[in-house]
């Protein structure tokens, strides 16, 4: 104490003492069940009589209710409004999905129930399912543990409000929730109450009441009542039979008969507050009233029973004093009132399952229903014309916004409602009186049928799709693949909860109420039949379907209601299909036609190919017929292309005109697309012609299936009349120009047919000079177009075509004959329409042409800023004028205006027109050949009306300049109040073609000096190599740009010169994955610099001072740099021979060849390069397919491998990251051979050469490794050794994904200095020779099994070995001795090392090596025994021997030294005596003596001296192999390699001198043996005098078990003895034994000898026999003791998968003990498995009470000290510090870890926060003594000095802070 004194002195004031405050005294509540408000007392007034007698009656009526402990006066029906967090009531399932339940509740409540609320033991079972990452298909699904219609009890776990603003009600039936008011003390026997299967045991099942104290058993014979076996996570109404411990154990039952009949009585102890659902009471009506009724039961409990509970056939005759029977139908938590049900359906029989769960009649509407009563706070009972009664809530019986009238329902006679749900709990449907209901168009997903098209509201965006709400009632799915017609990935940009959105109903799943949608315009806007069943897929018909699977044979459509058929491969397209995932995706919507359908075996087969080829529903259906008349029309008519003919119009087709040509009448077909070239021109005259209109103007087009197909397109009639370019695909070229159609468009690109069936296919990057995101936004099918040959495929004879309008050109003035003819064709049309319709509209609108000027009358001006004007001649006909169109007006209705004529529609009809003052003004005249600007006032696809300056004039001109001129995006569109680019010419000021408006032609800068540029590609290539120019080298240009390739960019130089632009040359250090001639547009100037020519005629490039660089094309470039250096520095260009291995250059990508497997790249114009296959990635996914990794023009980064500059240029790169190949490495690899019983052949990058053994293949090995593998199969590998281009590699994963950290089953040895003795290994067979059995380890290390040590069989014919073991097998070996210098490895095979089989069959029935051994022990001992009861001289039993003497002690087992031991004392005085146990191995006649001596000497001296062999804590080892023991006779004796007859001879020769020298024993002799027996005799005596002598023989063994039979220790000595003379049987037998003679209350002595005997088995049994004990163990003991101590036994032997699955048992068996946890996390970290550890804590905070979570953590910190990651414990421990900051005793803890396993800075900062902590002074001072004790341990004097200034200062503080409170 003084010590303590000098080092904190005590200092600073102290405080005063303050006198405590009495506390005011508290009244106590005795009656804890009553709710009553606070009473205010009232002065007295004085009363009359009759006023005491009121007050007197009141009086007792309070005091009646008084004495009910939830005594009530209402009675009300359940509402939303009253369920709270905690309420408990029955339920009825009505719907079971995967992942929650829908129950309904009284009063037509409803509840979900997510899958987590069922119980702990099933919530566990699912996330062990998922975190193990197994698969969950075998996990036990809630639909096949609850079914429709069971009746459950389940409280109120939470009530959430979702973004409508309803009320989400979650429930429960966790046994923990429902039963939690139950404890173990108030379980009586005849109780029933609900529970969860936790457990499934050998005899029954653990069921989880929810009472942690209480385990509760189901025996399996109690649980026949149930159809299948029980299992986790089922729901069970029990009877309580048998409750032991004070509730601690109980016995349940299932019978269905008792448990109806159960009803719950006094005795069993209910209370208000354990009160459950469900229970069945006996009442006694108190109270009738209108509502209801109040009813007594349990002798004390009040109860209420309402009007939608009451027997619908007992309601009228109800009296007070009825003794009934109810059940339970809910409890509320907060004032204790219980609610009864006398519902017959919920009583006796019945209650466990409802056979009425849903109603048909739910959403139909009935008319004259009556109201039968009214209550004024819940609703109104009705009843429907069949004389069923139905429910209405009150808010159902008004509109959502009025007030509830009850009086007005009353005087209502008859009433319409609409049945919305069926309460299953009252057997009663629920109504509603709405309005909005009633009229509802969809109320159930009944209504909804596939195809329908519907709107709804986007609820919520979830990861798999759009949740969206039809109506109230119907909620649907849109998966994220039917979002839109492409795959969105980021959708939350796009949709919004609360948008509106329109789909089609996919399919409809009314039982499990689940509707699927799509958003696919395709499908929604599509008009074409819809196929929801098989029978409605007619062959012939047509229907739009999306693709849901791209397979080699083919692709599977889908259409609606699950309708799916196949479409195969040849049937995909028109074209040949190689790869069918190239050109379809998953989600394509897809037009399919029905060739066959088998609606009996749901069979469909579809053609995407018939739709293309233009096959219609009627070919299909009339195929027969009009193949009959094609034969018999074809006589008379000779079809050929290009013919002109006169067609009839016979009938109108979706898509076309059936047609007869005249006058053979031979049937064709003319599609609407082919009725002209503009496609709003194909409508216009469909609906012009009529049948039997004659057409006079058609052409053959084509002929297939004996139809013809004709044209009206002009320019397809003028291609054809001049001769078609090309009839047949020999006759193309690339650079051929040919007119088209549009066939079919594809989302990789468009197909374009040609006259005598040609289809080309323009890819997306050749559809447009605009970059193109969706192919269908950019033509339209039947669209005219010009196309020019790009490629050509003469193998497949398929050719490429472009489309872009820059590379084509066209005939002068093609315009205006274009724009000329499209307007004849629409007047044409329109007169047609006009004269022909009877109508009015029509007649009056063929008056009306562009550009005329009208007054009309303002009718309405809309919101949206346009409005709508009459007409007196045009009085039925709309008239409008955009917003647009009134800028800079004002107009009011009724007012007068002038317009001028925009537009004219007969089809709709409908009348565009203008009020812009500018159109109004006065028209100027217009001059031939003037330029104007000219604005779009009103466009459609092909015309555009524009205005013509501020000339007041307006005129039609066409839309595009050309026939392929394309719009990409918003911006580009001609939309009104835009400028055409460029100006306009006039032609003609008034032309009479257009109705008095004037001519002009337009023509686009851009697209001119493209049409120059085309004309200068027409010229020959000799031509343009003698056309000379000026342009020298170094000369700085200003050019534009005529054309963009991935490769090289075409330029326009002044002059009309062409130039070219390498890649390389277009942007300076561009970024990798970039394209850098995408950044420039064509028609954009640019400054670039001549720095080279290329000979046009050979593609060579030129050097500057070439003879012909002047009539080359100049080659130039972009880069900045090179604009503005000097020309010395431009002539030093990159060379193939400055480039270095190792170098990263920048390179571009060309194109894959597959010839060579190699990709092309280009470094700059003149330098090429390849990539290797193997060389381009280490993603074996991305090798599968080359030409997808790498786009052309794409930048890429590569290393140079090698350069080759003579004979052949060659340069070779890289791309994955190395440039060479050296250890640690990780490549690609492809198989080239398989080498059986060897490995693996590799091919490397860059031209080397590979070999894997078979022990480099998997990090676990395999029985046969080399069979999943083939030839040329890629693969990733890591290089282990290079030796002259020849490479050492391994395909273990642990090598090739370094950075995963994956377990290694079977570990790499690289070298024999890595083994070590007693090692277990596993290895393939390589050889079984004469000298044993070769093993190979690994790829560089073979090891040797003896024949001896590899089967526990006796073998005599060695070739038995050869016959049975193949040659590759795998199996485990031990090792035992390894020799590094020799790099001999010694192993052992038994299955006594390995813990596995015998490497022989059991079939070849050979003798077991142990039963031999002991034969040959038995006669060993008889003639050692017969020797010592000789009388022979010994002179005569000195024999030589040739065996050798044991070296000593230390290297002999115990069992040698027993028998020497016995021997010494039988002959003490003839030490050269020898016997067979004695026998030298090897023939040394002059040690023979000696050594004789020696071992008698050292025999004698251990029996004295040496301590008892077995001492089971130290002695003997339980980890020891059997090879280690040897049996009762010499090592010499058991390991001689000699056969058992040879030594059976030996034994033979020995025993007939020794017989013959017995018989001539002498007296001196005999008299020597006497005193050797009396020797004997008192050695024994001392050993039973002495106690702490160890017993020497199985008789001292059970002489001392007679004296201490539970003891243990002894037991498990007996079982050490007879395992040291080898005898296992014996030792099982004394295991055995002791398990039935140990007392059953000596439980830690069973326990011991449990583990002794598992132990025993670990060691010399096998896997099946250690199970049956550790089973035998765990029904006898308390399991968890066992569990623990196997799995010790499994760590300590090194079965870590054994011990892994045993842990695993255990926390989930165990899991809320935290020894269990801590034991589990204790070895996973002595594994080293810190991470596992770490995850293991996080599930066993999950399984633990809270009060229990700092422990653990803390223990599982200190193991991350002892044996893991010091930092990961630090980190924890401040975790759990910093949640709480005052447990001393944690920071106790960390101090004494950080003291052990930190830096003395780590401790010193420790021990300062600890200082300074904010707890009481007590223990401030423990921490600065024990900092004190640091320092002086530790520390300096100044430290120390430091620590006691810190006291004071702390002190001072502390005294200054108590004087100023």
């Amino acid at each position: 104490m003084a010590s303590l004194e000098e080092d904190f002195p005590r200092g600073g004031t102290t405080k005063p003492t303050q006198t405590a405050k009495p506390e005011q005294p508290r009244t106590e509540v005795d009656n804890l069940f009553q709710n009553e408000p606070e009473v205010k007392k009232k002065r007295k007034k004085p009363q009359d009589d009759d006023d005491d007698e009121e007050a007197a009656k009141k009086a007792k009526k309070t005091k009646d209710d008084a004495l009910k402990l939830n005594a009530t006066s209402n009675v009300n029906i359940l509402h939303m409004k009253d369920l709270k967090v905690g309420t408990m009531m029955l339920g009825c399932i009505k719907y079971v999905n995967d992942f929650e339940m829908v129950i309904g509740l009284p009063s037509g409540l409803t509840g979900f129930m997510p899958i987590t609320n069922i119980s702990d033991s099933y919530t566990k079972a699912i996330s062990d399912k998922l975190n193990s990452g197994e698969n969950t298909e075998d996990f036990t699904a809630l639909p096949h543990l609850f079914s429709p219609g069971g009746v459950v009890r389940c409280v109120v776990s939470s009530l959430e409000e979702n973004k409508g603003g309803m009320t989400i009600t979650k429930l429960s039936i966790n046994p923990k929730e429902v039963n939690k008011a139950l404890t173990a003390g108030s379980l009586k026997p005849g109780m029933v109450i609900s529970g969860s299967v936790e457990s499934i045991e050998d005899h029954g099942y653990l069921i989880d009441i929810g009472l942690t104290t209480t385990k509760a058993f189901l025996p399996k014979p109690a649980a026949k009542s149930s159809k299948e076996d029980l299992r986790v996570g089922e729901y069970l109404e029990c009877l309580l039979e048998e409750v032991k411990n004070e509730g601690r154990l109980v016995r349940l039952s299932m019978d269905p008969a008792v448990l109806s009949e159960a009803v719950t009585e006094t005795k069993h102890g209910w209370t208000l507050s354990n009160i459950c659902p469900g229970l069945l009471v006996n009442a006694t009506i108190k109270k009738v009233t209108n509502q209801g009724l109040f009813v007594e039961f349990l002798s004390s409990f009040s109860g209420t029973v309402d009007a939608l509970h009451l027997d619908s056939d007992k309601a009228s005759s109800y009296k007070v004093g009825d003794e009934v029977m109810a059940r339970v139908l809910h409890v509320d938590p907060t004032n204790k009132q219980v609610a009864l049900t006398l519902r017959s359906h919920l009583l006796p029989p019945g209650g466990s399952v409802l056979e009425h769960v849903q109603s048909e009649r739910v959403g139909e509407v009935v008319e004259g229903c009556k109201v039968v009563a009214v209550h004024f706070h819940a609703g109104a009972i009705i009843q429907l014309p069949d004389g069923t009664q139905a429910f209405a809530h009150k808010n159902f019986c008004k509109e959502p916004k009025e007030a509830y009238n009850p009086n007005g329902l009353k005087g209502q006679e008859s009433i319409t409602c609409r049945i919305t749900e069926y309460s299953a709990l009252e057997n009663m449907h629920l109504a509603s009186l709405r309005k909005s209901t009633i009229e509802a168009r969809f109320f159930s997903y009944s209504d909804i049928k596939p195809g329908q098209v519907v709107e709804g509201t986007i609820t919520s965006l979830v990861a798999h799709g759009l949740q969206v709400k039809v109506t109230d009632y119907i909620k649907g799915l849109v998966p994220r693949i039917h979002m839109a017609d492409v795959t969105l990935t980021n959708p939350e940009k796009k949709f919004s909860p609360g948008d509106k959105v329109k789909c089609r109903v996919l399919s409809v799943d009314v039982a499990n109420r689940k509707l699927t949608l799509t958003r696919k315009k395709g499908l929604v806007d599509s008009s074409l039949p819809v196929f929801s069943s098989y029978a409605e897929a007619r062959p012939g018909r047509v229907a739009h379907g999306f693709i849901v699977c791209v397979k080699d044979f083919g692709c599977i459509v889908r259409f609606y209601n699950d309708v799916k058929g196949l479409v195969p491969t040849r049937e995909l397209s028109t074209e040949y299909v190689t790869a069918s995932e190239q050109l379809f995706y998953v989600g394509q919507v897809m037009k399919a036609k029905v060739l066959q359908c088998d609606p009996e075996n749901e069979r469909l087969l579809l053609s995407f190919r018939a739709v293309v080829e233009g096959d219609t529903e009627d070919q299909e259906k009339k195929k027969k017929q009009h193949k009959d008349t094609a034969e018999k029309e074809d006589g008379s008519f000779e079809y050929e292309i290009g013919k002109a003919v006169e067609v009839r119009v016979v009938s109108k087709t979706m898509d076309g005109l059936k047609v007869a040509i005249q006058p053979s009448n031979t049937p064709a077909f003319l599609p609407t697309v082919h009725l002209s070239d503009h496609s709003s021109n194909c409508l216009l005259i469909y609906h012009a012609l009529r049948e039997g209109d004659t057409v006079a103007d058609a052409v053959c087009l084509n002929k297939a299936k004996h139809v013809i197909t004709l044209t009206k397109k002009p320019l397809l009639k003028a291609c054809m009349e001049q001769g078609a370019a090309a009839t047949e695909f020999s006759g193309l070229e690339v650079g051929l120009e040919l007119t088209g159609w549009v066939k079919n468009i594809m989302p990789y690109g468009v197909f374009v047919e040609f006259p005598h069936g040609l289809y080309g296919l323009a890819p997306k990057a050749s559809m447009s000079d605009w970059f193109v995101t969706s192919s269908a936004e950019v033509f339209v099918m039947g669209q005219t177009v010009r196309a020019k040959v790009t490629n050509l495929d003469e193998e497949k004879r398929r050719f490429l075509v472009s489309l872009k309008a820059s590379e084509l050109g066209g005939p002068e003035g093609e315009m205006q004959e274009r724009l000329l003819r499209g307007l004849e064709e629409r007047r044409t049309a329109m007169d047609m329409i006009c004269q022909r319709d009877e109508s009015e509209v029509l007649q009056q609108l063929s008056s009306v042409c562009v550009g005329a000027v009208l007054k009309l009358t303002v009718e309405e001006a809309r919101e949206d800023g346009s409005c709508s004007l009459l007409s007196d001649d045009l009085p039925n006909v709309p008239i409008t004028a955009t917003q647009h169109h009134l800028t800079g007006v004002t107009v009011t209705s009724g007012q007068k205006v002038k317009v001028v004529v925009l537009h004219v529609d007969p089809v709709t009809p409908h009348v565009h027109v203008s009020l812009l003052p500018a159109l109004l003004a006065k028209k100027h005249t217009l001059e031939v050949g003037s330029q104007h600007d000219a604005l779009i006032q009103y466009s459609d696809k092909d015309f555009a009306v524009v205005s013509l300056g501020d000339m007041a004039n307006v005129t039609v001109v066409p839309v595009t300049t050309s026939l392929n001129q394309t719009f990409i995006g918003e911006d580009h569109q001609p939309n009104p109040s835009k400028k055409l680019r460029g100006k306009v010419v006039v032609v003609e000021a008034s032309s009479q073609a257009l109705g008095g408006l004037p001519l002009v032609s337009r023509e686009d800068q851009r697209h001119g000096k493209a049409q120059a540029n085309k004309k200068r590609e027409r010229k020959s290539s000799e031509a343009r190599c003698n056309t000379a120019h000026s342009y020298r080298f170094g000369d700085l240009v200003t050019a534009v740009v005529s054309s963009i390739k991935p490769l090289q960019v075409g330029l326009t130089l002044p002059g009309d010169v062409s130039g070219m632009v390498h890649i390389s040359e277009v942007k300076e250090e561009p970024e990798q994955g970039s394209f850098p001639t995408r950044s420039l547009q064509v028609g954009q100037e640019v400054q670039a610099r001549v720095i080279g020519g290329r000979d046009v005629r050979h593609h060579n490039y030129l050097p500057i001072s070439h003879k012909s660089f002047v009539h080359s094309q100049p080659v130039l470039s972009l880069l900045p740099s090179k604009l503005t250096a000097e020309k010395d520095v431009l002539e030093k260009e990159l060379e193939l021979e400055d480039l270095k291995p190792g170098q990263e250059i920048t390179c571009y990508a060309s194109q894959y060849l597959p010839a060579i497997k190699s990709l092309e790249v280009y470094v700059n114009a003149k330098i090429t390069g390849t990539v290797g296959l193997l060389a381009m990635t280490t993603k074996i996914k991305d090798a599968k397919r080359p030409q997808k990794m790498t786009k052309e023009g794409e930048t890429l980064k590569a290393k140079v491998v090698s350069v080759v500059t003579e004979p052949k240029p060659q340069l070779r790169l890289s791309l994955n990251g190395t440039h060479e190949l050296s250890a640690g490495s990780v490549v690609m690899a492809a198989v080239h051979a398989i080498k059986p019983h060897a490995g693996l052949s590799l091919r490397l990058p860059f031209g080397g050469k590979g070999w894997a053994s078979m022990l480099d293949l998997e990090d676990s090995y395999t029985p046969e490794p080399l069979q999943q593998f083939q030839e040329d199969q890629l693969l990733k590998c890591s290089i282990l050794e290079a030796k002259e281009h020849k490479y050492h590699v391994s395909l273990r994963p642990s090598r090739t994904h370094p950075d995963r950290k994956l377990p290694v089953a079977d570990v790499e040895v690289n070298s024999v200095e890595e083994l070590k003795e007693d090692q277990i290994l596993r290895g393939y067979i390589s050889l079984v020779a004469e000298k044993g059995i070769f093993v190979r380890l690994s790829r560089n290390i073979t090891g040797r099994v003896q024949f001896k040590k590899a089967s526990e069989y006796f073998v005599k014919d060695k070739s038995i070995y050869a016959k049975h073991i193949p040659k590759d097998k795998l199996i485990t070996v031990k090792v035992l001795s390894v020799d590094s210098e020799a790099g001999h490895v010694d192993l052992s095979a038994l299955p006594a090392d390995t813990g596995k089989g015998d490497l022989l069959p059991d079939s070849l029935q050979l003798p077991y090596k142990k039963y031999l051994k002991k034969k040959r022990k038995r006669k060993i001992t008889e003639t050692v025994a017969g020797e010592a009861g000789t009388t022979e001289e010994p002179a005569a039993k000195k024999k030589k021997k040739k065996k050798k003497p044991s070296s000593g002690e230390e290297h002999d087992s115990g069992v040698e030294v027993y028998f020497r031991e016995e021997e010494t004392e039988e002959a003490p005085e003839k030490p050269a005596k020898k016997t067979k146990v004695d026998k030298p191995k090897d023939d040394k006649p002059k040690a023979k003596e000696a050594k004789s001596k020696t071992t008698t000497t050292s025999s004698s001296s251990s029996s004295a001296t040496e301590p008892a062999r077995l001492q089971v804590s130290a002695g003997f080892s339980w980890d020891a192999t059997l090879s280690s023991l040897r049996p009762a006779t010499t090592a010499a004796a058991t390991t001689d390699l000699r056969s058992s007859d040879e030594e059976e001879e030996e034994e033979e020769e020995e025993e007939q001198p020794t017989e013959k020298k017995s018989q001539k024993r002498s007296r001196k002799a005999q008299e020597e043996e006497s005193k050797r027996e009396e020797e004997e005799l008192r050695r024994q005596e001392a050993e039973l005098m002495d106690p702490s002598q160890r017993p020497q023989s199985a008789h001292a063994f059970e002489r001392l078990l007679l004296a201490s039979p539970d003891s243990s220790l002894l037991w498990l000595q007996y079982m050490a003895f007879h395992l040291q003379a080898t005898e296992i049987e014996q030792a099982r037998a004394v295991a055995e034994r002791a398990l039935k003679t140990i007392s059953f209350r000596e439980e830690q002595e069973k326990l011991n000898v449990w583990v002794a005997l598992m132990n025993l088995e670990n060691m010399y049994g096998s896997e099946e026999s250690l199970q049956k004990v550790f089973e035998r163990a765990v029904q006898y003991c308390e399991p968890m003791p066992v569990y623990q101590r196997l799995a010790d036994i499994y760590a300590t032997s090194n079965k870590l998968k054994e011990a892994e699955s045993l842990y695993n048992s255990m926390v989930k068996r165990f899991r809320a003990e935290q020894a269990v946890w801590l034991s589990y996390g204790t070895y996973l970290v002595r594994q080293g498995q810190s991470d596992a550890a770490n995850a293991l804590l996080q599930r066993a905070l999950k399984s633990l009470s809270n009060k229990q979570h700092v422990d653990l953590i803390s223990k599982f910190a200190r193991l991350e000290f002892r044996y893991g990651d010091k930092e990961r414990g630090k980190a924890m421990l401040e975790k759990v510090l910093s949640t709480y900051p005052k447990r001393t005793d944690l920071w106790s803890i960390f101090i004494d870890l950080m003291i052990k396993h930190g830096s003395q800075q780590d401790v010193r900062e420790l021990l300062d926060r600890v200082i300074h902590l904010s707890v009481s002074v007590k223990k401030i001072k423990f921490f600065f003594k024990r900092y004190l004790d640091y320092e002086k341990k530790h520390g300096t004097p100044d430290t120390i000095q430091a620590v006691k200034q810190k006291a004071l200062e702390y002190v001072e503080t502390r005294g200054g802070a108590e004087e100023a409170s």
